[in-house]
């Protein structure tokens, strides 16, 4: 199997070039991903453990759905893709936000926030996610204050973004 081209970008997110995933990783270069908050009717958020078997920050929790932008790839298709691969299911995106890549804090990524919201049952694929349920922005404040290691740095600097934006009574 091919290895996974990125574009490698600049601070602005401008692309300079392209090279293989494990390249850019080894170098540190800013590079894209999305991340995709799930929240069903109730108002919860799906969260997910990744799995053992994933490169960086195994076992963290983690966005509902997160990955890398393919080669050429803009952020919204990628938050689709990464919907479907990772939780197999097929809702609206709404975009929330690009995030600039701050070192390894934000795992040297330009992150695009999106929000879907369905009661669909998600279907994890094994080879990304260990385990996910859903929480009220309550409980995974509580979770984050108890042991804030246990949560990718990603997620938590996109959580306390969105949590500081969005009131807990209208969040979606």
């Amino acid at each position: 199997m091919m290895e996974e081209m990125f574009d490698v970008v600049d601070q602005e997110d401008r692309v300079l070039f392209q090279s293989p995933r494990s390249v850019v990783h080894a170098n540190h270069w800013l590079h894209r991903a999305v991340h995709i908050f799930v929240f069903n009717s109730r108002g919860e958020l799906l969260v997910h453990r990744r799995s053992a078997t994933k490169d960086e920050a195994p076992l963290k929790c983690t966005s509902s759905a997160s990955g890398h932008l393919s080669a050429g790839e803009d952020y919204a298709t990628a938050a689709v893709r990464e919907l479907e691969e990772e939780l197999g299911l097929k809702a609206t995106v709404e975009f929330l936000g690009i995030f600039p890549a701050a070192g390894a804090m934000t795992s040297f990524e330009h992150s695009g926030l999106y929000r879907a919201v369905t009661d669909e049952s998600p279907t994890f694929d094994p080879g990304e996610i260990l385990s996910g349920d859903f929480y009220s922005l309550a409980e995974i404040e509580a979770m984050l204050t108890r042991d804030p290691e246990d949560f990718t740095h990603c997620f938590r600097s996109l959580f306390r973004w969105y949590t500081e934006r969005f009131s807990h009574s209208n969040i979606l």
